[in-house]
Parts: C-alpha cells; sequence; structure tokens
C-alpha cells in the first residue's frame, strides 16, 4: 500500500521564506557600503544573495516535490561524491583559499564549499545506514563505530582545510541522528569526554584557534586583535536597544565589523532594528526547528525521521553558533547564519534541505 500524500507543512514555508526576505533586505544594508567600496556597486551582494535566493527556492520546490525514498537510493554516492570533493578541495592549485581556509572550489567570485555538502550528504547517508541498522546501534563495535568513524573521517577533511564551525555543524547533526537512531548514552558520553579532549588538543595546535579562545574570555585583552571582532559586535549590538537605530543606519558596518554581510550580520541586525527585530528572528527559527521536529515525529518511517532530525539538527546547532558568537557566548568561528547571511553554497543547500524536510511532511501520520 503507497503512502498517502498531502500538502506541505504552510508553517515550515512561511517562517523559511520570511526569514529569507529579512535575510535579502538586511545583506543590502549590511553590504551597500562594504560592497562600493570593493567592487564600486553598492548592490554587488544584494545581486548575488538574490541569484542564490532563485535557484535555492527553485531547489526547495524541486526536493519537495520527490519522493524522500530517492536520497535513500543515492545516499552511498554521495557521500562519495561529498568525500571526493572534500579531498579536491585540499590540492593546491584547485582549492580556492579564502579567509585563511582552503576550502572553495570555483573561479573567480563564484564557487561551492564542498563542507556544505558534505553535511547535508552526511545526513542522508547517516540516516540510511541507521535506519538499516537500528537494532545493532546499542552496540558499541558493530553499531556506534561505523558511523562515528564516517563521521571522524569527513570531520577531519574538513579541518585540514582549516573550516572549525562547519565541522562543529557537521558532528553536531550527525551526533543528533545517531542518538535519536537508539544509540546508548553512556557510550556517548565516553566518546564526548574523548571528543572534548581532541578538541582541547585542536586548539592546542593552532596558536589562532588559543587566542580566539582567550579574546572570547576577554576580548579587551586584545581590542585590535583577535578581540576585534567579539568587541566590535557588541559595539552593534548595545546601540540597538529595542527598537533600532533604523533600517539602513547602522554604524559599525562602516568598516569597523568584519564581515557584516555574512557571519555577523545577526550584529547588524539588533543594532539597526533591535531587540524586537532580533526577537523576531529568533522567533522565525523556533516555529521552523518545532514544525520540523514535528514532521520527524509523524514521519512514515525511520528513514524520513532521521533525515528531518538531521535537517533540523543542522540549522538549529549554526543558528546557535552564529549567535553564540555574535552575543559574546562563543569563541569566534567562520559559519553563517541560516537563510539571512550572504552566500552562495550555504544559502542554496538551506534552502534544498528544508523541500526534502518539506516532502517528509507531506507524508505525516
Amino acid at each position: 500500500m503507497g503512502k498517502s500524500r498531502s500538502a506541505p507543512d504552510i508553517w515550515i514555508i512561511i517562517p523559511t521564506l520570511l526569514l529569507l526576505t529579512i535575510g535579502i533586505i538586511m545583506v543590502y544594508s549590511a553590504s551597500s557600503v562594504l560592497a562600493f567600496r570593493e567592487f564600486g556597486d553598492s548592490l554587488y551582494y544584494l545581486k548575488r544573495q538574490l541569484i542564490f535566493a532563485v535557484l535555492g527556492i527553485i531547489a526547495m520546490f524541486f526536493t519537495m516535490n520527490v519522493d524522500y525514498l530517492v536520497w535513500k537510493k543515492i545516499a552511498r554516492i554521495t557521500l562519495i561524491v561529498c568525500f571526493c570533493m572534500l579531498i579536491i578541495v585540499l590540492i593546491p592549485g584547485i582549492g580556492v583559499v579564502r579567509g585563511g581556509a582552503r576550502s572553495w572550489l570555483g573561479i573567480g567570485a563564484f564557487g561551492i564549499q564542498p563542507s556544505e555538502f558534505m553535511k547535508m550528504g552526511m545526513i542522508l547517508y547517516l540516516s540510511k545506514l541507521l535506519s538499516e541498522q537500528q537494532s545493532k546501534i546499542t552496540q558499541f563495535t558493530k553499531g556506534l563505530l561505523p558511523p562515528l568513524g564516517i563521521m571522524g573521517l569527513a570531520f577531519g577533511l574538513i579541518m585540514l582545510q582549516p573550516d572549525l564551525g562547519t565541522g562543529a555543524v557537521l558532528v553536531g547533526a550527525s551526533l543528533l541522528i545517531i542518538f535519536i537512531s537508539g544509540a546508548r548514552l553512556l557510550h556517548l558520553s565516553y566518546l564526548g569526554m574523548i571528543g572534548v579532549a581532541g578538541f582541547i588538543g585542536l586548539i592546542i595546535a593552532a596558536p589562532y584557534r588559543l587566542k580566539r579562545i582567550t579574546a572570547f574570555l576577554d576580548p579587551w585583552q586584545d581590542p585590535l586583535g583577535a578581540g576585534y571582532q567579539s568587541i566590535q559586535s557588541l559595539y552593534a549590538i548595545g546601540p540597538g536597544g529595542l527598537v533600532g537605530l533604523g533600517l539602513g543606519m547602522s554604524r559599525q558596518k562602516y568598516s569597523y565589523l568584519p564581515e557584516p554581510q555574512t557571519d555577523f550580520i545577526f550584529s547588524i541586525i539588533a543594532e539597526e532594528l533591535g531587540f524586537i527585530g532580533g526577537t523576531l528572528v529568533l522567533l522565525l527559527f523556533t516555529i521552523l526547528v518545532w514544525r520540523g521536529m514535528r514532521a520527524a515525529i509523524t514521519a512514515p518511517d525511520t528513514f524520513a525521521s532521521l533525515i528531518a532530525v538531521g535537517i533540523i539538527g543542522m540549522i538549529a546547532v549554526q543558528v546557535i553558533i552564529n549567535i553564540g558568537v555574535v552575543i559574546g557566548m562563543f569563541p569566534v568561528t567562520g559559519i553563517t547564519l541560516p537563510f539571512i547571511s550572504a552566500g552562495g553554497s550555504s544559502l542554496t543547500l538551506m534552502l534544498t534541505s528544508v523541500g526534502i524536510l518539506l516532502n517528509i511532511s507531506r507524508y505525516s501520520r
């Protein structure tokens, strides 16, 4: 007997499109000064954002109408392709260095970020693997180690770029899928301790990461160096108050705050739209996560449920890290705010993943 299909969850579509609209407006507001200085065109980043937003919406409506079981058939080959791209991007002369990380493939201003594709590829593969071998997940060697090994290999390749932020999102979403599939909490706790030790090792191994940690604890120790971004972000948020300085009236975007249109766009939102604007953005993300988890709970099978959990986990972890960095709760990591920050690969892949989530919501029980 086939699955009965209904209309997609409108409460997933509405917050996604509203967040995308806010993002387009705020990308222009945050980037116009920078774009005019660098390219002589204040609309430069807005044009790019509109192009990728249109491509992402097309991809979202395509995947919304493709049966999610298709992804189960191609999950393995998708993961292999993602691993190949992660290896290729590390080759000097092929991988493009931006922001100190060799994480791009492409020519000129346009390119793709393989680590973004890996996040979705990992979600699809782990969902397939664990839905087929769910009875083994409580066993440490046969059930838990294989998915952890695959996740660890992907994380290692991403760290060679290096891109700690994207790696953290991949690990967070993957561990959520593994936990929801029935892994024993005791096993995960032991591995968590090993992971913390490894994380500390990564920080110690790279002096710039250690500087970010110390700057996070007290950014005023090095206000013109490692603590600069955190301080400027707080300088943007503080004057915003309840209602903000007004749309387009940011002062920090005048070459004070680095990456105002990408990693620190929430700072500009808080500065221009105030506490109310920032709260609205968080409310929209909360609605999206709530309805995504509802789709996971009511999904017709384990595979669909795990995919939904992974997609929502990916979005939620990325939002928490990005806003945590902006308000000074976490060390600075280069990670975008989903649907809002300027970006190509990230925006398109996020909208594509929401399309898969919408397709799963069409088969809710």
